[in-house]
């Protein structure tokens, strides 16, 4: 059913349109009730971002061996799904209704980008085990240097986005980590703090 609705919701992004799609078309073609879509999703907007870019995911995360490596696999990951022409039409959408919404807001916050900061927490710990990083750095931040910087490049700047793009952010990103680690986890005068 989850397969269907998503499936449904696609494809009728690509054929009306997300401003011009209905959850009732949604339901209408994956053939399952109104009710059983909002079980999942709390909007309109929620289901079509689950839809186009989050729910797509298919391959695990990558671990290449290097911080740089596996920050350039996990952005051209979502750069596949967050260029398509309806992540577009919905990623302006979604942030509408999230800063009108604080229910929306709070699971938004409890499920994609849980799960989008869990994928940064293992990469770095992964680098911190390799010795790239000084220590852990807040997820967070991770996520505000890479994914933040591609969803601006995309859907504020209209950034023409290549490959090229892509693997600045991670070098970037890459750097702006390893910055934040060696100031978080460095005493002053640049011994480590201790544990």
């Amino acid at each position: 059913m989850d397969h269907k609705i998503l499936q449904s919701t696609r494809e009728l992004i690509e054929e009306v349109g997300y401003p011009a799609m209905t959850v009732d078309q949604v339901a209408a073609r994956a053939e399952v009730g109104k009710a059983a879509i909002y079980r999942r999703y709390a909007s309109k907007a929620e289901m079509a971002y689950a839809a186009t870019m989050h729910g797509q995911r298919l391959s695990p995360l990558a671990d290449t061996g290097s911080l740089h490596g596996d920050l350039l696999a996990l952005v051209r990951t979502f750069h596949v799904h967050m260029a398509t022409p309806a992540a577009r039409q919905v990623a302006p959408a979604l942030i509408a209704e999230l800063a009108a919404n604080p229910e929306l807001d709070t699971r938004f916050q409890d499920t994609f980008l849980t799960a989008e900061h869990a994928d940064l927490a293992e990469i770095i710990e992964r680098a911190v085990t390799r010795g790239e990083l000084a220590g852990p750095v807040d997820p967070t931040l991770a996520h505000l240097l890479l994914l933040g910087s591609l969803a601006a490049g995309l859907y504020i700047i209209n950034l023409p986005v290549d490959d090229t793009v892509i693997a600045d952010l991670a070098a970037a990103a890459a750097a702006g980590i390893a910055a934040l680690a060696d100031r978080h986890n460095s005493a002053p005068g640049g011994t480590a703090r201790p544990d």
